[in-house]
């Protein structure tokens, strides 16, 4: 399911900053690469994962990929999180 698999992928620190940059502007692979002490091989996994949670999108313009995020996803994982606002809290019956 996809919350599944994005939620899976948040539940890293390294993702989440890969998305904080992101956040900033589109970037390759390479760019992602320049923020971290890891092998780009590594940074590909993680980007692997991203996508598979859908979180990422990647383009292609020229010789490079670009990725980006996924906006429509964090819609749905807002709109999941924002559902147990609607709960009442235990004791809170009467109100």
């Amino acid at each position: 399911m996809l919350i599944d698999l994005a939620f899976k992928a948040l539940a890293d620190p390294t993702r989440r900053k890969i998305l904080d940059l992101l956040r900033e502007s589109d970037l390759t692979a390479g760019g992602i690469a320049d923020h971290f002490q890891m092998t780009k091989p590594s940074i590909s996994h993680h980007l692997n994962l991203l996508k598979q949670g859908e979180l990422v999108t990647d383009e292609r313009k020229g010789q490079h990929i670009f990725y980006s995020i996924n906006t429509d996803v964090f819609r749905i994982i807002s709109k999941w999180f924002v559902s147990f606002q609607q709960i009442k809290p235990e004791g809170d019956e009467g109100n």
